[in-house]
């Protein structure tokens, strides 16, 4: 079903979206994640997998989402170096964003390089195969975020304890 919208958004609109191919990448990865583990799989564990399709389904979708999410990270340029992707996002036409930014957004931010969209493939792939992967960013993101910015106190009382 996302592989027709993708073909469908790219034969109507002739673009690549770069959100369909994250997801996609995403979807990938959370299969072969799934044969990975299958392989270990007791018997029992076969029998109770094959009477739950829809959680079996699931892991890939979450693969996606988290592909997805992943993108944005990438784009708010929250994690970045030699490892990640960079792209051209649009600039707004006004001063001030509106919808036809936020349609060039979707239809109109790509990779600056070759190189940037086979990075951005490969984690998209990486999103979708290791379920923690994503999570473990957005932990410390806000982990980050809501730790003391003043550690005076710290080192206080380790000088203290020096002594």
């Amino acid at each position: 079903m996302f592989s027709g919208v993708f073909a469908l958004s790219f034969y109507f609109s002739h673009r690549l979206m770069m959100t369909w191919a994250g997801f996609m990448c995403g979807i990938i990865g959370g299969f072969v994640s799934i044969q990975q583990r299958i392989k270990t799989v007791s018997d029992e564990e076969l029998v109770l997998l094959t009477q739950s399709w829809f959680q079996v389904l699931l892991i890939p979708i979450f693969g996606g989402v988290f592909a997805l999410v992943l993108y944005c990270i990438f784009l708010s340029g929250m994690i970045s170096g030699n490892l990640f992707p960079l792209f051209y996002i649009p600039e707004p036409q006004n001063d001030t964003p509106d919808t036809a930014f936020m349609i060039d957004i979707l239809t109109k931010t790509y990779p600056l390089t070759g190189q940037d969209l086979a990075k951005f493939l490969f984690w998209s792939f990486v999103a979708g195969f290791s379920e923690r992967f994503v999570p473990q960013i957005i932990s410390n993101v806000v982990r980050s975020t809501t730790e003391p910015s003043d550690t005076t106190a710290d080192h206080g009382s380790e000088k203290g304890s020096a002594k």
